[in-house]
């Protein structure tokens, strides 16, 4: 059920769900995000920068990626922006002392690092968590936004690399691990993720259908927001955690 661009890595294609398919589920997890959000925002694994694009409010926002169509595609869409920057930036690096080559950017202190469906591609969590937290200063946030609940994961998990689906439980566990204090924990989409179930483990979809991305979309996303915005709901396709770095 996801649209992606012929070329990037099939690990990453979750990560580029959105475009002209599926603009009220951007704006849905945006909507969600942007209130945790401070001026200096740092995004891991930014895709083709669906997400990044529509954001509002800070004064430097730096986007990355490792896929070099999804890099080349961020430097067009960035171009001419002085208050964006675009690099190349591999989680699996960040696990030293020292920070990647090309991460200059990110010594700028970033006060909110945000992860739209990425932590799930990182066998090592705990680890990725850990070394992350080091790009934001003290009392800084840290956004997550993961597949929800092993109920779910199907065969499109397995094609695009997912190591796990979290439950608002097993999402605690590595943030707090890492040394992050969690602020705020629990899932969102309840209606996706019956719309998810039907189509993937029912139906066992593994390819994209743009039709059903755009039923999805117009029906799906607006109705299990209005809900939504009226309760909190137990269960749904994702789970929204916002952490902070501690200042001691």
């Amino acid at each position: 059920m996801i649209p992606f661009a012929a070329g990037c890595d099939r690990r990453l294609l979750d990560n580029h769900l959105g475009g002209a398919d599926a603009v009220n589920y951007r704006r849905f997890e945006r909507d969600l995000v942007s209130p945790h959000c401070g001026r200096r925002v740092l995004e891991i694994g930014s895709g083709l920068g669906d997400f990044a694009a529509g954001l509002r409010g800070y004064d430097h926002l730096t986007v990355s990626d490792t896929d070099p169509l999804c890099l080349r595609t961020l430097r067009d869409r960035f171009a001419g922006r002085a208050d964006v920057d675009v690099i190349m930036l591999d989680v699996a690096a960040l696990t030293g002392t020292e920070l990647p080559e090309g991460a200059a950017p990110v010594l700028r202190p970033a006060d909110t690092l945000i992860m739209m469906n990425v932590l799930e591609h990182i066998e090592d969590d705990v680890a990725a968590l850990r070394g992350l937290s080091r790009l934001v200063v003290p009392g800084g946030r840290v956004v997550l936004w993961v597949p929800a609940y092993p109920a779910l994961y199907g065969e499109f998990d397995r094609m695009v690399g997912h190591f796990r689906r979290y439950t608002p439980a097993t999402l605690r566990r590595p943030v707090e691990l890492a040394g992050l204090r969690v602020e705020r924990m629990h899932p969102v989409n309840l209606l996706g993720a019956f719309a998810w179930w039907v189509a993937v483990r029912r139906a066992g979809q593994r390819g994209v259908d743009p039709r059903l991305v755009r039923l999805y979309d117009r029906v799906v996303v607006p109705t299990s927001r209005f809900v939504e915005q009226r309760m909190r709901v137990p269960f749904g396709q994702s789970v929204l955690c916002v952490a902070t770095r501690p200042v001691t």
